[in-house]
């Protein structure tokens, strides 16, 4: 790899980390307008001893959740009337720079145990994060594969335009091992900031193929096609999640870490394509 293309990935992550930092300011003066106006908007519960939930619960997730816990919100927030879950999605490296960096957040789902212990080790963890579902990795081609891909060193082709998501993300980080392992060499096109930004590439054909996670292949329908390849069985992801200790609204926050958990949590999430912990 040159020394420009490693200044620039490390540019493109500073940057991502600021711009987390600096939503999460934005977000936390909002929220503190909110609060000196209506002090009780975000009260953890409803009358005392009602055990009722209320309130709004802000999750951090990585991108590739962002199908499967849009629904999940949607169901917690119907069993739990007066209840709201706001999503903030992107690549883990850079929502866990936002939550260190002081961006308010009640639970973070990151796609790997890497981009958690940064969390954790900066004490911004409350409790020890559990895995709640594991994830594989797809090469996503153009509808109908017409490269004939079927394996990862078909990537390697001359001509073919290949993206991979950026390193610092699981998901790149995860691509880069099953390449090594493999012995193979690839110069994508193009680093991308997290996996669904990395499969627009193929989705809008401006890539040819791109390395990504096999339940991103199937929210993307026939938009891209999915081909599976042995090596990925080697860098399979652990997703872990925790509740913030900043948390504003515990009791909520808690619930919706225990609904993921849940049954029927893992019912949704195994439909979208991710595997058991």
């Amino acid at each position: 790899m040159t020394r420009s293309v490693r200044r620039t990935r490390r540019t493109r992550r500073n940057t991502r980390a600021l711009r987390a930092v600096g939503a999460g300011a934005a977000a936390l003066l909002a929220l503190s307008a909110c609060g000196s106006s209506d002090s009780g908007s975000s009260a953890q519960s409803g009358p005392s001893g009602s055990g009722k939930l209320s309130g709004e619960v802000t999750v951090f997730a990585a991108a590739s959740l962002k199908e499967s816990f849009t629904a999940l919100g949607e169901r917690f927030e119907k069993e739990h009337p007066g209840t709201k879950v706001t999503f903030s999605f992107g690549g883990s490296d850079a929502l866990a720079a936002g939550i260190t960096g002081g961006a308010p957040a009640d639970v973070f789902a990151s796609a790997s145990p890497k981009t958690m212990a940064v969390v954790t080790e900066a004490g911004d963890a409350s409790g020890t994060p559990e895995t709640f579902v594991r994830n594989q990795l797809e090469i996503a081609t153009l509808p109908g594969n017409p490269d004939r891909i079927s394996s990862l060193k078909d990537l390697t082709g001359p001509g073919l335009k290949v993206v991979l998501c950026d390193e610092a993300v699981p998901c790149g980080a995860a691509a880069r091992k099953a390449l090594d392992a493999s012995e193979l060499k690839l110069t994508p096109v193009s680093y991308e900031e997290d996996v669904k930004s990395a499969l627009n590439k193929v989705v809008l054909k401006e890539a040819d193929a791109a390395v990504v996670y096999r339940t991103d292949v199937r929210a993307a329908g026939e938009k891209v096609e999915g081909v599976e390849f042995p090596e990925s069985a080697d860098a399979i992801n652990d997703y872990p999640i925790t509740l913030l200790k900043e948390s504003k609204n515990t009791d909520t926050a808690k619930a919706f870490i225990a609904l993921v958990r849940s049954a029927e949590g893992q019912r949704v999430l195994t439909e979208a394509g991710f595997l058991k912990p």
